[in-house]
């Protein structure tokens, strides 16, 4: 189902709006903040994820407050044909997407051999294939119109090995060469691709990823919001930068990374979770 308000709002120089953005895993979290960030700068929207009471909430909160018209596409990105379907319906709607924020993916934490096969798949399917073919979809119309931007989220465990979250951490290293390599590629066209990496950050996350025992020393101490993360991504995205971390103790830790060898940050990585 895909719900819109029939006429296009206006923007701040009083002509209608041309492009939206798209973000997808924006019922809640690091998607939530970007759609509020992105409304509060008058920008329209499609709102996508699977919780479709939840979508509807925010988009009337966004409608509301700043004018924008909002569309809520509610569908699961972790089936395999979802990209191909979400891009039909906009397209068939005549929603020109000019910004693509590939923010839905989740995680699994503990020991890689007694995780869920079925889980690990649908997560791989998520955050590496449904990605992929969401940015091979929207990009094509983006470079034929000369503008448009690509923020892919990856993560601080996009840098280094991450035991009891191996697999989530391997799909991040993904999006981060993805996201550096097309953004290379788009040189010239006038469309980026900006890859933001956050650390730990208030959201629902760690507990969707099984997390339940309580916090590591780390976790609370590099703990961010999640409206200063997207606050910083979108920023970084309008300057086209292709990679930003978020948050400066989470730059420290991503430059220490590179002084110490793949062994020592893949121990770093775990004590990381385990120590409190």
């Amino acid at each position: 189902m895909v719900t819109t308000p029939a006429a296009p709002p206006k923007v701040g120089n009083g002509k209608a709006a041309t492009g939206r953005a798209l973000v997808t895993g924006a019922s809640s979290g690091i998607g939530a903040e970007f759609a509020r960030c992105l409304a509060a700068q008058g920008k329209d929207l499609v709102l996508v994820a699977r919780r479709e009471d939840t979508l509807d909430a925010l988009a009337q909160t966004l409608r509301t407050r700043h004018g924008v018209t909002v569309s809520v596409i509610a569908c699961d990105l972790s089936a395999a044909d979802a990209a191909d379907q979400l891009f039909a319906r906009t397209r068939d709607a005549g929603l020109h997407v000019d910004l693509l924020v590939n923010n839905a993916g989740f995680g699994i934490h503990g020991h890689f051999a007694e995780q869920d096969p079925d889980a690990l798949t649908r997560m791989l399917q998520l955050n590496v294939s449904t990605l992929t073919r969401l940015t091979r979809l929207y990009l094509t119309p983006m470079i034929e119109q000369g503008q448009g931007q690509v923020i892919q989220v990856g993560s601080v465990g996009s840098f280094q090995p991450g035991p009891l979250f191996a697999a989530y951490a391997a799909t991040k290293a993904y999006v981060l060469s993805f996201g550096e390599a097309i953004n290379f590629e788009l040189r010239g066209t006038g469309v980026t691709c900006t890859v933001v990496c956050p650390g730990v950050t208030r959201t629902e996350f760690l507990d969707a990823a099984g997390q339940n025992q309580k916090l590591s020393l780390y976790q609370k101490l590099f703990m961010m919001d999640a409206p200063d993360v997207a606050r910083i991504g979108l920023r970084a995205a309008e300057r086209g930068r292709p990679v930003v971390v978020t948050g400066a103790l989470n730059k420290v830790q991503i430059f220490c990374l590179r002084l110490v060898s793949r062994r020592f940050a893949t121990m770093a990585g775990y004590w990381g979770l385990k120590l409190d």
